[in-house]
């Protein structure tokens, strides 16, 4: 098992659960209104005036055979929409009950 922590722009929510349900990736944590700022490009998401969007993220835990075909969908979604900023990243997961 990995968990996948996915960060991004609240625009992207609906189709990131709905590809999660393509997948059949059920369990996931969601945290709707986080801040940050990408290390490569876009726009900080601060929930301020001068940078008013947010960002939201989502924790999954998934088959490891999942873990390709969920990264290759979101890299797409990411692409093309690249200043609303997307990313992902990828723990194993030791143990869990």
């Amino acid at each position: 098992m990995k968990s996948v922590l996915i960060t991004f722009d609240q625009a992207h929510y609906d189709h990131i659960v709905a590809l999660l349900d393509r997948l059949s990736c059920r369990g996931f944590t969601h945290w709707e209104r986080v801040r940050g700022r990408g290390t490569k490009s876009g726009d900080p998401h601060y929930g301020s005036h001068a940078w008013p969007a947010m960002c939201s993220t989502i924790l999954a835990v998934v088959e490891d055979a999942k873990v390709d075909p969920l990264l290759d969908a979101l890299e797409k979604m990411n692409k093309e929409k690249e200043q609303l900023g997307l990313r992902a990243f990828v723990w194993n997961i030791e143990r869990s009950i």
